[in-house]
């Protein structure tokens, strides 16, 4: 090699290294910045906040009941947040990053609160409720584990006639006074009276819109009065209708949403001043369609429980629907009972004057 050619070689790769990194810099500069990355990302990050913000007013009736199938499953909207801020993280998308606060703040308003315990002491009663599920295997075992829970007040739903004697033989002893009427029945350790049924399965002319396959019971809900010492107390059981996923009509509650209409009117009709709704409505109260209810009692899961209480089904709850309401006492303590046999979990509460 030549003195000259020595000479060019270094020029050569300088040269080079010159034009790679103007090609790199062009490049960079062509490349979409922070804050114009993952705007799609970001676009689903606002709509999920907009789901959750703006639930209540998605519509029902021809969208399938949408609105009350989103209102069902709420909470669960919680899990779009991390595989979103995953995809930002990876995009390097500062958009996305900032969009994901929007639903974060909403859902933590939401559900926040349900995360801190905020179960006191000083409870006066004690209310349990639980569908014992008309096909279950062993009605004994789940009798004696809802002994074992020492409630005050115990209500049961989706009782049959095989399985009520043996409801009545477990409890007997814990039990002193109960009262069956259809499917639904409340065993106390205070006296009873005034117990009437309550029609909550009155279809009218929307009776062609229920599932052919679906069995209707007589009697689903009853009205009771306990005497405490604290005087008389309301007391409701109830079974609401069921819900379900159709192809055809989406997400079909007409039977539900007509008990809590008849339910409702109950309610808001009863003068007590003590009352208290146990059952199985077959809904979460963030469905607007059970504000005639929610609008008259109080969950006492917002007030005093801790968790969200997920009920069904009980090998892995996904919502709760099995609720107790109140008006006119205090609740101090909300809780669900382990699995006993049923398919769906016990709740329980503690009430206080």
């Amino acid at each position: 090699m030549t003195t000259q050619q020595k000479t060019a070689e270094p020029e050569r790769r300088s040269t080079g290294a010159r034009r790679a990194w103007r090609h790199r810099a062009v490049r960079a500069a062509a490349r979409p910045g922070p804050w114009r990355r993952g705007r799609v990302l970001a676009a689903l990050a606002v709509l999920l906040g907009l789901v959750l913000l703006l639930h209540a007013r998605i519509p029902n009736g021809g969208t399938g009941n949408l609105g009350s199938l989103v209102a069902t499953l709420l909470p669960w909207f919680g899990l779009a947040v991390p595989p979103l801020l995953v995809g930002a993280l990876v995009r390097r998308s500062a958009t996305a990053v900032v969009a994901l606060l929007l639903p974060v703040a909403v859902w933590l308003n939401l559900f926040g609160g349900l995360l801190v315990d905020k179960s006191r002491p000083g409870a006066d009663l004690t209310v349990a409720e639980q569908n014992v599920n008309a096909d279950n295997p062993d009605p004994d075992r789940t009798a004696r584990a809802l002994a074992a829970a020492r409630a005050d007040l115990l209500a049961v739903v989706e009782l049959t006639p095989q399985s009520t004697g043996r409801y009545e033989t477990e409890l007997a002893k814990a039990y002193p006074y109960h009262t069956v009427l259809g499917t639904v029945g409340l065993w106390s350790r205070l006296p009873l009276s005034d117990t009437r049924p309550i029609d909550v399965m009155d279809f009218g002319p929307l009776a062609a819109t229920v599932p052919a396959d679906r069995e209707l019971a007589g009697n689903r809900a009853l009205r009771t009065t306990v005497a405490t010492d604290r005087g008389p107390l309301t007391v409701y059981v109830a079974h609401l209708g069921s819900v379900r996923v159709m192809p055809a009509a989406g997400f079909w509650t007409a039977s539900r949403n007509i008990g809590v209409q008849a339910l409702g009117r109950e309610v808001a009709a009863d003068p007590s001043q003590r009352v208290v709704l146990l059952g199985d409505l077959n809904g979460s109260t963030d469905d607007g369609a059970l504000a005639p209810l929610t609008d008259r009692l109080r969950p006492v899961q917002e007030a005093a429980g801790a968790g969200f209480g997920f009920t069904w089904p009980a090998g892995f709850p996904v919502v709760r629907i099995d609720q107790v309401l109140v008006r006119g006492v205090r609740p101090t303590s909300a809780r669900v009972l382990p699995d006993d046999g049923s398919d769906h979990l016990p709740v329980a509460a503690g009430l206080g004057w």
